[in-house]
């Protein structure tokens, strides 16, 4: 089993010297490997017989690949000496970093796509270095013993669980200082293999919005807590000190960290949010059924800020990951027509998206909106579908039914 525990770093003034020295020696030697990779595929991307005749053949060099760079970096340490200062595995980690952005460019993913061209890390841009190594008794009460840099103070405000054993450290910075990242394993506790199959009784369907942030099957809504557009005052105001510094000077950087302090604040509440929803909801149903949505796509839109502001990306990754550790399962159905067919006799009744209650003039319910489609991903995770024949239609009197709220957390 594999996880990872993150606690924040109290460097000093020395080792915080360092850990910038570091990070900077490490983005020049990250730009300078991806220049040579865009060189050597500018000039070797076509093949001899497709090239013009009217331009010279390049003379062909080998591929700087993996390895070759690696090896050069010996070569760097007699031209700069002060990438010797350097841990020699944590430079060997940067040249990883560079296969591996390089290649996601080149080949497709397993969903046949290629994510786009990577850039070179401007000034600051830089933000971690890992240690693929280190001893397993690196972490000494409220110090973590870092090679080359010393014993850092950290506050580790959790124990690490006992069998695990460390398998890498990346130390990172952010807009309130240094955290350290400890990448843990224990190979007695085998991965779950999540075999479930999803049932009517065993699934919750949730669906995702943004007048609620979900509304499951049963009828209970989350909340949305809209952390970004509640702190847009102080936003606005941090952004006006910023506009009145000198571009480059000592209080322009301060006025930029309070920015960045300011964001990251923002980022970690709807972490949080993200995180205690998920745990609700994995304690209600084996298999979770969410929207299989386009949320690139929708946050191109005019509503943007508050799809950004809800997170449904990484609130949905959460729940994933978090499900595969309990053993659970998550499921993507469609979402083609949800809002509009109806739960209960599985006609379709067109309407508007302002129109927030589903009123079935075949069947009579009327019901909420989200409540409908949430009933109706439930459904289509399970297999389930409704009839539409005349018998299955409902004849009774209308019912009225709506969400009530979960308590937030």
């Amino acid at each position: 089993m594999r996880t990872a525990y993150q606690y924040k770093l109290k460097p000093n003034s020395y080792q915080i010297a360092t850990i910038e020295m570091w990070l900077e020696l490490l983005r020049r030697q990250y730009n300078y490997r991806l220049g040579e990779r865009f060189s050597w595929w500018s000039e070797n991307r076509c093949p001899v017989n497709a090239c013009p005749l009217v331009m010279p053949i390049p003379q062909l060099r080998d591929n700087p690949d993996y390895y070759s760079q690696k090896r050069d970096l010996v070569n760097t340490k007699d031209k700069f000496p002060s990438y010797k200062l350097i841990h020699s595995q944590v430079l060997q980690d940067c040249i990883k970093r560079v296969k591996l952005t390089f290649d996601r460019w080149l080949k497709a993913d397993k969903n046949g796509q290629k994510l786009g061209k990577p850039r070179f890390k401007g000034k600051g841009r830089y933000r971690s270095f890992t240690y693929p190594q280190i001893k397993l008794d690196c972490i000494e009460e409220n110090q973590i013993n870092l090679p080359k840099i010393g014993k850092v103070k950290l506050i580790q405000h959790r124990p690490i669980p006992e069998g695990f054993i460390i398998k890498t450290v990346t130390i990172s910075r952010k807009a309130d200082g240094y955290y350290v990242t400890l990448s843990l394993e224990d190979k007695s506790v085998p991965a779950l293999i999540t075999e479930v199959k999803p049932t009517l009784k065993n699934t919750l369907g949730i669906d995702m919005g943004l007048k609620e942030f979900l509304v499951t099957s049963e009828g209970e809504s989350v909340p949305i807590p809209q952390y970004y557009r509640k702190s847009q005052q102080r936003l606005k105001t941090l952004h006006k000190r910023l506009s009145r510094k000198k571009k480059g000077s000592k209080r322009w950087l301060k006025a930029v960290k309070a920015v960045a302090k300011q964001h990251k604040k923002v980022a970690d509440k709807r972490k949080d949010f993200h995180f205690k929803t998920a745990n609700q909801l994995l304690l209600k149903a084996e298999v979770i059924a969410h929207e299989n949505l386009n949320i690139k796509g929708q946050a191109l839109t005019r509503l943007s800020k508050s799809i950004n502001d809800a997170g449904w990306g990484q609130f949905l990754s959460i729940l994933n990951v978090k499900a595969e550790n309990a053993g659970q399962k998550t499921i993507a159905v469609n979402p083609k027509n949800t809002s509009q067919d109806c739960s209960n006799c599985g006609e379709k009744v067109d309407k508007e998206l302002n129109i927030r209650t589903h009123s079935c003039p075949h069947c009579g319910i009327v019901i909420d909106r989200d409540w409908n489609a949430a009933i109706n991903i439930k459904n289509r995770a399970a297999g389930h579908s409704v009839l539409k024949a005349r018998g299955a239609r409902c004849n009774g009197r209308a019912t009225k039914r709506e969400a009530h709220t979960i308590a937030p957390a």
